[in-house]
C-alpha cells in the first residue's frame, strides 16, 4: 500500500491512496481511495500506520518527517520524492539541478525549474508544518503534482538497464532519510560536564572572549622563545594561527618551509616544531568543539547535528553545522549511555577494500576478506608479511596514487588480484575519457566540468601538459567513486535494514557516518540489538552484492562510553 501525502499549514495535510495492489495489513478498504483532506495530518497518518504500515510518498522527508516525530509518530517507510529525484537526475547526467517537488513536475512540463528552497531551521519553524515552500504554477494541484512526479519517477527506475539495484537505492535513500530526522529528534548522549572537564584538563579555565585558553597561550610563548624571539616587539613575534607569520619565522631560522602544514613541520628539525604541533591540535579542539561549540549543539543531554542525507556526491552523508561527523576521538568520552542504558557501537572494518574484492569478483581476493584484519592477510599473501606495504598498494589502487614507493607495490598487488585493481583502472579511464561512473545500485558521477571538456578538446600545443594532468585527476576521482559510492551503498543499506529490524523495540539510531552506527538502548535488550547488527550487515551485503563470498564483518561492542568501543 503506497499513500501520497502533502501537508498543508496548521497541521493538516491532503492525501490519496495509490492503487499499486501492495500488500496491507488490514482491509484497503480503511483508507481512502481517493483524494482527501484530512484536519490532524499526523493523527490521521498514526492511524493508517498502526492499521497498514504503507508505504508513505512524500515530497520530502527532511522538511515533512521531524513534525511527525514530535507528534510521536513513527513511519515504517517511505518513498521520498526530494531524495529520489536527485539520485535520477544524476543517473541522467543531470546533477545539481532542482530536486523539489514543484521543479520535478516542471520538468514533466517543459516549464522553468524553481530553485530548492534554503534547508528548514528546526529551532525557528513556527508551526506544524509550512506552507507550500516550492510553489507550484498557478492552478497546479500539490497532491496531483506529487502522484505525477512519483508515477514519474517509478517510469525513469524502470526504463535503466538494472531497476531493482536502483530500486533498493532509493528505497534505502529513504529510509535514511527517515532515519536522520529519527537520529536528530534523539539525539546522541551527551555528558556536557565530561566535555567542560576534558576542555579545562587540555586547555585550562574558558577564556574571556577574544582571548585564548592558558595552554594555548603558554604553547605560543615557548613558540616564540623557540625562535629566539622572546621579548621582541610584537610585530616579530610568532602567531601560531597565522601560516605567514610561522613561515617567515623559519625563514628567518634559515629554514625554508612551503607552509605550516602539520605534515610539513614534523620534517622539520627545529626546536619550535613540537610546540607548534601541540598548540595545532588544541587549537583545532578550541575552535571546533570547545566552549562555543558546546553552548550552540548540546541542549538536554543531547547532541542533535543535522544530517545531510547524501550530501557527498559519493552518497556519504554530510552535516550541516557542528561538524558531526569530524567528532575528534578525544571527545567520544562525553558520549555515554544513559543510566541503565547502553551504546551499541558497530563499525565495518575495512570496507572499501572489502567492497573492491566484491565488485570486481576476484575470487583471489574473496579468499582473504575472511579475515577481520584484511591487510595483515595480504600482507602474508603477497607482501612478505609487510602489512604498511600491503595498506599502501589497496591505498593506491583504490585512489590512484604511486608516490612514495607506493607503485611497485601497486605492481605487486595487481600481480595477485588482477580482476580487482582491473576494476579500478577501467573506472579512472573512464574518467580520463571524460565518462560517468555508478556505484554497485546506480549512483553515479558527476560528469566533468565544461571547462575541463574544453581543455580537452583543446588545439593549443601549450595546453598538452595540463590537459594530462586534468585526466588524471579525474581518472582518480572515477576511480576512487565507484568503491567509495559502493561502500556508501552498503552502509546505506544496512542503516536502513537495522532501522527495520529494531523497530518495535525501544532501541534508539543515535549517529551513523560512513561506516560506523551506534545504538542507544536499554541495557536489557543490548545484546540483541548488537545480533541484529550483525544481521542487519549480513542481510545488507546480500541485498547490495548478491551471492558474493567477500566477508563484510561489523563488529559490534556493548558499552557505557563510545570511547570505550575502540
Amino acid at each position: 500500500m503506497q499513500v501520497v501525502v502533502v501537508p498543508e499549514a496548521g497541521g493538516a495535510g491532503r492525501v490519496r491512496v495509490l492503487p499499486d495492489g501492495a500488500r496491507s495489513r488490514g482491509p484497503a478498504s480503511a483508507a481512502p481511495a481517493a483524494a482527501e483532506k484530512v484536519p490532524d495530518l499526523a493523527a490521521w497518518m498514526a492511524g493508517i500506520e498502526a492499521v497498514h504500515a504503507p508505504r508513505w510518498v512524500l515530497p520530502s522527508a527532511d522538511t515533512l518527517y521531524p513534525d511527525l516525530l514530535a507528534t510521536g509518530l513513527r513511519l515504517s517507510r517511505c518513498h521520498d520524492l526530494f531524495h529520489t529525484e536527485g539520485i535520477l537526475l544524476g543517473f541522467a547526467g543531470l546533477p545539481g539541478r532542482p530536486r523539489n517537488l514543484a521543479a520535478a513536475w516542471a520538468r514533466m512540463h517543459e516549464l522553468p525549474e524553481p530553485q530548492d528552497p534554503p534547508p528548514v531551521s528546526r529551532t525557528e519553524q513556527p508551526a506544524l508544518f509550512e506552507a507550500d515552500r516550492e510553489p507550484l504554477p498557478a492552478g497546479a494541484d500539490p497532491l496531483d503534482a506529487a502522484v505525477a512526479v512519483h508515477a514519474d519517477q517509478q517510469r525513469r527506475i524502470a526504463a535503466v538497464p538494472q531497476p531493482d539495484r536502483l530500486r533498493l537505492l532509493v528505497a534505502a535513500e529513504s529510509a535514511g532519510a527517515l532515519a536522520a530526522a529519527e537520529m536528530r529528534h534523539h539525539g546522541l548522549p551527551w555528558r556536557t560536564d565530561v566535555h567542560l572537564a576534558l576542555l579545562t584538563e587540555m586547555l585550562g579555565p574558558r577564556p574571556s572572549a577574544g582571548a585564548r585558553p592558558t595552554v594555548l597561550a603558554a604553547l605560543a610563548e615557548d613558540i616564540t622563545a623557540a625562535f629566539g624571539l622572546s621579548g621582541a616587539p610584537e610585530a616579530r613575534q610568532v602567531n601560531p594561527d597565522n601560516p605567514a607569520s610561522v613561515v617567515r619565522a623559519f625563514a628567518r631560522a634559515g629554514i625554508d618551509v612551503p607552509s605550516s602544514r602539520a605534515h610539513v613541520l614534523r620534517e622539520v628539525d627545529h626546536p619550535a616544531v613540537e610546540p607548534l604541533l601541540r598548540y595545532k591540535e588544541l587549537a583545532r579542539l578550541w575552535v571546533a568543539n570547545g566552549w562555543s561549540w558546546l553552548d550552540s549543539w548540546v541542549h538536554g543531554g543531547r547532541f542533535r547535528p543535522e544530517y545531510v542525507v547524501g550530501g557527498v556526491v559519493s552518497g556519504r552523508w554530510a552535516t550541516r553545522g557542528g561538524a558531526g561527523l569530524q567528532l575528534p576521538r578525544v571527545l567520544r568520552t562525553a558520549v555515554r549511555a544513559d543510566p541503565g542504558w547502553k551504546l551499541v557501537v558497530a563499525d565495518a572494518s575495512q570496507l572499501e577494500p572489502r567492497v573492491l574484492g566484491a565488485l570486481s569478483g576476484d575470487r583471489r581476493f574473496a579468499e582473504v576478506s575472511a579475515a577481520t584484519d584484511l591487510y595483515t592477510t595480504i600482507a602474508t599473501d603477497t607482501f612478505d608479511g609487510n602489512r604498511d606495504h600491503a595498506k599502501r598498494a589497496m591505498l593506491s589502487a583504490m585512489y590512484g596514487g604511486t608516490a612514495g614507493g607506493a607503485g611497485p607495490l601497486l605492481a605487486q598487488l595487481r600481480q595477485r588480484f588482477p580482476q580487482a585493481v582491473d576494476y579500478v583502472e577501467q573506472a579512472a579511464r573512464a574518467g580520463e575519457e571524460g565518462k560517468i561512473v555508478r556505484s554497485r545500485l546506480g549512483r553515479t558521477s558527476p560528469p566533468p566540468s565544461e571547462s575541463w571538456r574544453a581543455l580537452m578538446g583543446s588545439a593549443d600545443p601549450g595546453t598538452e601538459n595540463r590537459s594530462r594532468e586534468a585526466a588524471r585527476n579525474w581518472g582518480r576521482f572515477t576511480r576512487n567513486f565507484v568503491v567509495q559510492a559502493s561502500a556508501a551503498d552498503w552502509a546505506l543499506t544496512v542503516l536502513a535494514t537495522l532501522r527495520r529490524r529494531i523497530a518495535g523495540t525501544d532501541a534508539q539510531l543515535v549517529f551513523f557516518q560512513h561506516d560506523e552506527v551506534l545504538v542507544h538502548c536499554p541495557a536489557g535488550i543490548a545484546d540483541t540489538v548488537a545480533a541484529e547488527v550483525t544481521a542487519s550487515a549480513e542481510e545488507a551485503s546480500g541485498l547490495v552484492f548478491g551471492d558474493t563470498p567477500v566477508r563484510f564483518p561489523l563488529q559490534a561492542a556493548v558499552v557505557d562510553c563510545y570511547a570505550d568501543a575502540k
